[in-house]
């Protein structure tokens, strides 16, 4: 017997496959490009107000209530994390130092499927399907609970 060929794709499959390709890099790179900015910027001593060298104003809501937002010290924390400074980013605001971990995740599997697609986003999405609730619950609760952590500790 003769050596057995997959059948190639066709074309419309190889469209697919080459524009799914683009957009993973496209979404590795912005990623990539958000961690190079946070490199780039010099984490406030405040622990918060990081993100007003990108010309930004300060935190209004702290302005107005004295309370620091659910977010308070997340660009600074992402500034002391792509400067390695680990246990500083995050004690300045756990759940930031939590989304620049998932961030660096994407980097790497939208890379991959750049490079290679295998379906990983796929895989990703049917291992959190079944759990779906108690992840966005426990994402929120995260998120408290680094809210409360940044009211208890704001100088």
């Amino acid at each position: 017997m003769g050596a057995v060929f997959p059948i190639a794709p066709g074309p419309r499959m190889v469209g697919r496959s080459r524009l799914a390709r683009w957009m993973n890099a496209g979404v590795a790179l912005g990623a990539l490009a958000v961690l190079a900015v946070a490199r780039w910027l010099d984490p406030s001593p405040l622990g918060h107000a990081t993100h007003t060298q990108l010309g930004l104003p300060g935190c209004s809501f702290l302005t107005v209530t004295g309370v620091p937002c659910p977010m308070c010290g997340a660009t600074t924390t992402w500034s002391l994390l792509a400067h390695g400074r680990i246990l500083e980013g995050v004690v300045n605001q756990p759940f930031g130092a939590f989304l620049f971990v998932v961030t660096v995740g994407v980097i790497g599997v939208a890379g991959a499927e750049a490079i290679q697609p295998r379906g990983r986003w796929k895989q990703l999405e049917s291992g959190i399907r079944p759990v779906e609730p108690q992840v966005a619950i426990g994402i929120l609760l995260a998120m408290m609970a680094g809210w409360i952590w940044k009211i208890a500790t704001i100088a």
